[in-house]
């Protein structure tokens, strides 16, 4: 090893040292974990451990709630994921034209959402979605539509809780997006309008092809996202009505936190990390196929 190559890994051995701290470590952990039965009483004595090899996957083949949980996460990354990214680009595009006035002002008021506390907007949203009083609601009535039942119907509790996220994550990507449309390439622009291109074909041919990595970014980080949600429905529903809003992670935190059973906890959060790591590995071969990467 050359004194350059000791350099180099003596300025990056810091850095690996934290990795291996904050990732793979407790992933390890996780995966050992999920082997055993370790729970609440193995706190007070590691001779209650016991390994149960991949029994507590087969337990949760065998739960009815788990499934339900994995079919709520799937809707809501499925639903959420083109909601989130459309909503950004969207406001992206409209904030990237000349004509909008203010575009500083514009964009600070939009992203500020993302940066403000979840569980606090979680609740205001409950206000503005109640039945009775909520201003969503109050809105449809003087529109003579009859008021939802957003947070206690089992079939509007996902959409309610959908608008909420969107309206709160899509300012981050709203300003990488803004910035990936100022790299676009104005002779090609340019160009295309000459040759008589409408505006969705200029977009179509020029704007996306040249935002397609950052394209690509945002849907690798939103699916991860939303396959993680956690904090609204359990700040809004609870997981309820009927149990329509339990996530993986919120069937992951009552398994661990309200059932003290962390073995079958660390066997969910094995399966959402392969889970993600897969959903993430087709999204690259997608964005190499493009040429995005």
């Amino acid at each position: 090893m050359t004194r350059q190559e000791r350099t180099a890994w003596l300025f990056t051995a810091p850095v690996l040292a934290i990795i291996a701290a904050m990732l793979v470590l407790p992933v390890t952990l996780a995966l050992a974990l999920s082997l055993t039965d370790y729970s609440i009483y193995a706190l007070a004595d590691w001779n209650n451990v016991r390994f149960v090899g991949v029994g507590n996957f087969v337990q949760l083949l065998r739960t009815a709630l788990f499934w339900r949980a994995l079919a709520n996460t799937a809707l809501f990354a499925a639903l959420g994921v083109p909601m989130a990214i459309g909503a950004s680009l969207g406001a992206a595009l409209l904030l990237h034209d000349t004509t909008v006035r203010w575009q500083p002002l514009w964009r600070v008021a939009l992203f500020a959402p993302y940066v403000t506390s979840v569980v606090a907007t979680a609740v205001v949203w409950r206000f503005l979605l109640n039945t009775r009083f909520g201003l969503i609601n109050y809105a449809l009535v003087w529109l003579s539509l009859p008021p939802v039942d957003w947070l206690g119907n089992p079939h509007a509790s996902i959409p309610a809780i959908l608008l909420f996220v969107t309206w709160k994550i899509f300012g981050y990507n709203m300003i990488v997006f803004t910035a990936a449309l100022s790299a676009v390439p104005q002779d090609l622009m340019e160009a295309a309008r000459l040759d008589g291109a409408s505006r969705w074909g200029r977009f179509r041919h020029v704007t996306l092809p040249a935002i397609g990595p950052t394209l690509l970014l945002a849907s690798v980080m939103s699916v991860a996202g939303f396959l993680q949600i956690f904090a609204e429905p359990y700040v809004m529903t609870l997981g309820g009505p009927a149990q329509s809003t339990v996530t993986v992670l919120y069937f992951m935190f009552d398994e661990g936190f309200k059932w003290w059973n962390l073995g079958q906890a660390s066997a969910v959060a094995l399966i959402l990390f392969i889970l993600i790591l897969a959903i993430t590995f087709v999204e690259t071969r997608i964005g190499k196929r493009n040429q995005w990467l």
